[in-house]
């Protein structure tokens, strides 16, 4: 997952660099830990600060999703601060990727709605040794996710800041403890226009087919491991059977059958013998697309047909990203939970049978 997110952070990172129009904005955030599990009560002790540098960019209309997402704002986030503990969780570092899309915009006033992804570092991570207490993360490198709301003055080039914000840091269950860092954030900061531009007079066409139903396999490969804690890793195997459809620029949907071999199942209840077939769960999915040319988001709900032991919950979600070469070949790295809880990073490949560019 970690070098999925990064190739994100690249990826958008040297899209937006193409841009004409870019600035700089910094941020100082003052939060609290939220203990999202009663074990994780000895955790919040004292108030969570943070500072961000941020490099934006504001596409000019080059592509066709430019104008569909009203011209949103997008760029590159140095993170750095305490998360509301530091003898135990330490402070953590990170870099992600944002996109901020416009819900009001006017001369003076904008609202957005972010959306980040990247990397973040910690150096104190679980030990039954040395930080037996820390039941929040146990990798150093750890995927960072921010999902906020920036208001924004502007006078000029310049803009006054205010946001809210909530920071997530986990790793997707690769190794546990795994109950994540979540950080609700209020934040204040000061952004200035470097360099302006005028909007493009060429628009290149998207290369999404829209009202067209587009249908598809992916395979998906990943490891999980489940407590107690320094066991084994398990292998999980999955076949994702779906159908999309793209009804505007950015608005696009989605259903699949899940085909999921898990093998921590195995874990579950060790006492019964249980076959392939008994582990296998079968899901039905729908899902909202948003597509930003070839590079996609994903977010949506399953449900298991068929699911014997019920290790989880009887539901299932998605949130992640999609990346779609003009050959039908898709690549994706997508977080699958069951509710809050992480339950494996979905690595996958996938192929569209009639994907054609337009």
């Amino acid at each position: 997952m970690r070098s999925g997110l990064f190739i994100l952070f690249l990826f958008i990172s040297f899209s937006a660099f193409l841009q004409k129009e870019w600035g700089l904005e910094y941020r100082q955030k003052v939060g609290f830990l939220a203990a999202h599990r009663g074990v994780m009560s000895h955790l919040a002790e004292n108030q969570a600060y943070a500072g961000e540098l941020s490099l934006f960019f504001h596409p000019k209309g080059r592509k066709k999703w430019h104008e569909a997402c009203g011209y949103p704002s997008m760029g590159a986030t140095l993170f750095g601060g305490s998360v509301g503990n530091n003898t135990i969780l330490g402070t953590f570092w990170g870099a992600y990727s944002f996109i901020e899309f416009p819900f009001v915009k006017s001369r003076h006033f904008q609202l957005y709605g972010k959306l980040g992804t990247g990397l973040g570092y910690t150096a104190k991570v679980f030990s039954y040794e040395l930080n037996p207490k820390n039941v929040a993360v146990s990798t150093h490198w750890n995927a960072l996710i921010c999902l906020g709301l920036k208001s924004q003055f502007s006078f000029g080039r310049n803009a006054i800041v205010l946001g809210i914000d909530m920071t997530h840091f986990s790793n997707g269950a690769y190794k546990v403890p795994n109950l994540g860092v979540n950080l609700p954030y209020l934040s204040f900061g000061y952004g200035r226009t470097i360099q302006s531009a005028p909007k493009d007079t060429l628009v290149l066409p998207t290369v999404v087919p829209l009202r067209k139903w587009l249908f598809g396999v992916t395979a998906i490969a990943s490891v999980k491991e489940v407590f107690p804690t320094g066991m084994k890793k398990y292998p999980i195997f999955a076949m994702s059977l779906h159908a999309r459809y793209f009804a505007k620029p950015k608005v696009g949907l989605e259903a699949s059958f899940d085909l999921i071999s898990k093998q921590s199942v195995q874990a579950y209840r060790p006492e019964i013998i249980k076959s392939q077939w008994d582990i296998l769960q079968l899901g039905v999915f729908v899902g909202y697309l948003l597509p930003l040319d070839q590079f996609h988001f994903t977010l949506g709900m399953g449900v298991y047909l068929k699911d014997k032991y019920q290790p989880e919950d009887a539901m299932y979600h998605r949130v992640g990203i999609r990346y779609y070469f003009k050959n039908g070949l898709n690549t994706q790295v997508v977080l699958k939970s069951h509710w809050a809880r992480a339950d494996y990073v979905e690595w996958g490949l996938g192929y569209t049978f009639n994907y054609k560019k337009k």
